[in-house]
């Protein structure tokens, strides 16, 4: 990998070292762009155990001060010996033509100003920059770990838990990614600004783009030749402190054949909670990174609505409709409540996963256990069953491995899902 150096230009900025989360089940990363940062080591990563006990070392506090400066992050990362290892990652910076043109699409938009220093990363601006060949995001392959320890992984553990705490800072701070493209955020602003002038000199000496010229009885013409600003654009509506409650309907008159005034009135307080929801996200400064939700199956839609209202008389309603047992329905509202779609499709569904990701699973379970000697497991198809207790691991197809517990013989849902099998492994034991 060729790197582009400039040297003197931005100063390395050093961050303290994170706290430890052990047990913690809080994603790595929440903003878009940290989760594809992750991606990114992910996808190139050869040896997923190793990604998986550097996260466990990342959780442990075992990653000191991070110091990132142009083109690299390195820190020294507690391993097995005294001596902690020297861990870096490095990142190809960017050219100063590729800097050129990425400047010009931040200056474009006062609103990609406003979002930096606001702590986001505007999506626009990621992908118009993808589009003009400036890689802002890094891609497969474009991440280089390295360490001083033996271990000839790629990554090795101890590099694989600095990327994970690179992440945390990314949150946090979008100025990192840029920082490590190669420019600090002292330097971009003072840039920004000199351009922001010459952009105000240029219009108000009137070099800016020729107007477009109005046609014959076309009445938008005056408006296209003027070079006047639109007026901005009406604020989003306000967000209610709780959702409605919806129409009374039970007593309120006589219901015709077939209608039932109490299920009416819960299905208004449903939509009423569902709506408020998609409008506190509409609202949200991460709106645009947000999927819409894969529509629901019939059985998926009622255990989520007698998760939701978790009344007697909706689970006997839902219970008595559904042709499951109350059993039933009992262990997959307390499924979707640890997961939704994807905890209920484990309770339901075992399924085959590749041996190979079984296996080093299984490396890293004895890698992270305190004596590298975790309990016996009795493995069937996606589900392991700790002999000796009523505890049980099932792999969901997400790739998170959920807690089971049994209780008179029944296996129920016991918790939220992690990425680390010794993490659920270890809660459930000490519950």
């Amino acid at each position: 990998m060729t790197r582009r150096s400039r040297p003197g230009t931005s100063a390395a900025r050093t961050f303290e070292a994170l706290p430890p989360t052990k047990g913690s089940r809080a994603p790595f990363a929440e903003s878009w762009w940290g989760r594809a940062w992750l991606r990114s080591l992910e996808e190139s990563s050869l040896d997923s155990g190793r990604l998986s006990r550097g996260r466990t070392y990342a959780r442990g506090g075992a990653v000191g001060p991070v110091t990132i400066a142009p083109g690299s992050a390195a820190a020294p990362v507690q391993g097995s010996h005294r001596t902690p290892y020297r861990s870096t990652v490095q990142v190809e910076q960017l050219t100063d033509r590729q800097w050129d043109q990425l400047l010009d699409m931040i200056a474009e938009r006062a609103a990609n100003i406003a979002a930096l220093l606001d702590g986001e990363m505007p999506t626009g601006l990621a992908d118009d920059a993808a589009a003009a060949g400036v890689p802002l995001l890094p891609g497969p392959r474009d991440l280089d770990p390295g360490c001083s320890c033996p271990d000839w992984g790629y990554p090795c553990k101890h590099a694989a838990a600095l990327c994970y705490q690179v992440a945390r800072l990314l949150d946090h701070d979008p100025f990192v990614l840029l920082l490590l493209r190669g420019r600090g955020e002292r330097e971009l602003m003072d840039e920004l600004g000199r351009r922001n002038t010459a952009r105000a000199s240029a219009a108000a000496a009137g070099a800016g783009p020729a107007a477009l010229p109005a046609r014959p009885g076309d009445p938008a013409g005056p408006t296209f030749a003027s070079r006047t600003a639109l007026p901005p654009l009406p604020g989003p509506p306000p967000l209610p402190d709780r959702p409605g409650r919806g129409p009374a309907l039970v007593d309120s008159a006589v219901p015709e054949s077939g209608l039932d005034p109490a299920a009416l009135e819960l299905l208004a307080v449903d939509a009423a909670a569902r709506a408020h929801h998609l409008l506190a996200g509409a609202l949200g400064a991460r709106h645009t990174d947000t999927a819409p939700p894969a529509p629901l199956t019939e059985w998926q839609d009622a255990v989520r609505l007698a998760a939701t209202h978790p009344t007697l008389d909706v689970f006997a309603r839902i219970a008595s409709n559904c042709g499951r047992t109350p059993g039933e329905l009992a262990a997959a509202t307390r499924a979707w409540r640890h997961g939704g779609a994807a905890s209920l499709d484990v309770l339901e569904s075992p399924w085959n996963p590749p041996a190979s990701h079984l296996k080093r699973a299984r490396e890293a379970l004895r890698a992270d256990w305190a004596d590298g000697r975790p309990p016996r497991l009795r493995s069937w198809r996606n589900r392991w069953t700790v002999e000796g207790h009523a505890a049980q691991l099932r792999l969901g197809r997400d790739g998170l491995w959920y807690p089971y517990t049994k209780d008179r013989g029944t296996w129920w849902p016991a918790g939220p899902p992690d990425a680390d099998p010794a993490v659920v492994l270890s809660t459930l034991l000490a519950a």
